[in-house]
């Protein structure tokens, strides 16, 4: 009887493990149809024809965070709990250098602090949002902590004065 139940735990165990181990790799990848049609129904609603032309939504599967940086400012909307309001912060993508190591070790960078007092970082390859016990990245996350990203494609001078309202959508101020 004792055998019989230690294989039964053992099998428990290991279908345990195995269940958890693949619930971690949700990351959504959408195909480039689907993706299109995203960046289309997340535009902006604005008159405002040069705001529409340049200002992209972009899914963490286009992976715009690496070393290199694209020089170009993106709109991040995040919050650092659950129960946080969501905040709207722009960051300039200047990628890593040798200066953003410590040593060695490629330093995070921090961007944003929450009404919680977690923060918003900036690693190698991705955005995550981390408090005591909340932490996830922007390529896991499901909208809890991260609602959108939006590149500005445009000038630096042109750069719109954006806004969000209680839901963590996207406003043009003075619209």
């Amino acid at each position: 009887m004792k055998k019989i139940l230690t294989i039964l735990g053992a099998i428990t165990l290991i279908g345990t493990s195995t269940t958890s181990l693949v619930a971690c790799d949700n990351i959504v990848e959408y195909t480039s149809e689907k993706l299109s049609q995203l960046k289309e129904e997340n535009k902006i609603n604005t008159a405002n024809q040069e705001i529409r032309d340049n200002l992209e939504w972009i899914a963490p599967q286009e992976k715009p965070f690496n070393s290199v940086g694209d020089y170009k400012y993106y709109i991040i909307i995040w919050r650092g709990a659950k129960n946080d309001n969501w905040k709207i912060k722009k960051y300039k993508n200047i990628g890593y250098s040798n200066n953003n190591t410590i040593n060695g070790i490629i330093s995070h960078t921090k961007i944003d602090k929450s009404y919680s007092g977690a923060y918003l970082y900036r690693n190698e390859f991705d955005l995550s949002a981390n408090k005591t016990r909340e932490h996830t990245t922007w390529i896991e996350d499901n909208e809890t902590f991260f609602k959108s990203v939006y590149r500005w494609n445009g000038e630096e001078q042109k750069l719109p004065d954006l806004d969000i309202d209680k839901n963590g959508n996207v406003k043009v101020n003075k619209e």
